[in-house]
């Protein structure tokens, strides 16, 4: 009796580049994965977003794999990037124009460490009202476009590190050790509050998702080779 040949599934690690939504990502690797398996339809779906104006980690599965997707969006993830002191914007990044400027506070290291460690644990947040959040069946940012007025509400989340760096003052620099669900756009938002000021997102990348790092990722060309490469496997174990 021969042995069953088990499905094809795939799950691969990407560094999506800035200005690509997570579906664009999706969109080509399913195209490629449909082209390099001769099928109409094939499953491919991401392990948890990432904003157009962030770079960085993210996990797609392929075929069967896209069961594990819920198990590992629930892991936690790291992030880098900077906040701008000063200013904020509507979206709480680069997204929209600033607002609203405010003093640049005097830098005060110690101070500002201890403004930083308040966010450390479990804590409410409020998310962007230019997010993907449902209300009454709509997405928030789409309400908020057409001028309306939104009102969120807090999600809890858990931030189990937070570190600054101060190089580029009134520009911050951080590394952000977090749970699923957690806006860094509305950290920096609310962290401008907590110094006195106000303060926005100008850059993001995601280096971890639990286990997995930014270091062991394809680019988008290399995702679509690594899907023929592993296909050609599969095929020449199917045939043993």
């Amino acid at each position: 009796m021969s042995d069953v040949i088990q499905p094809f599934g795939l799950t691969l690690l990407v560094d999506k580049p800035l200005e690509w939504t997570s579906f664009d990502v999706v969109n080509k690797l399913r195209y490629t994965a449909k082209r390099v398996t001769e099928r109409k339809k094939i499953k491919v779906g991401h392990a948890g977003t990432l904003d157009p104006l962030a770079s960085g980690l993210l996990i797609i599965c392929v075929g069967v794999h896209t069961k594990t997707i819920n198990e590992l969006m629930g892991m936690d993830k790291t992030y880098e990037g900077k906040f701008q002191i000063g200013s904020t914007t509507p979206s709480f990044d680069l997204e929209t124009e600033v607002d609203h400027t405010f003093p640049i506070p005097e830098l005060d290291v110690n101070g500002f460490n201890l403004r930083a460690q308040e966010f450390i644990g479990n804590i409410e947040q409020f998310p962007p009202i230019f997010s993907a959040k449902k209300i009454d069946g709509k997405k928030a940012y789409e309400l908020a476009r057409k001028g309306k007025e939104v009102t969120m509400k807090p999600s809890q989340i858990t931030i189990s590190g937070l570190n600054l760096s101060y190089d580029s003052y009134p520009e911050i620099s951080f590394e952000l050790q977090c749970s699923k669900g957690t806006y860094v756009r509305s950290l920096a938002h609310d962290f401008g509050k907590a110094i006195g000021s106000g303060a926005h997102l100008i850059e993001l990348r995601r280096t971890k998702i639990g286990r997995f790092s930014i270091d062991s990722a394809f680019t988008i060309e290399g995702a679509m080779k690594h899907i023929e490469d592993e296909y050609i496997k599969y095929l020449k174990t199917a045939s043993i």
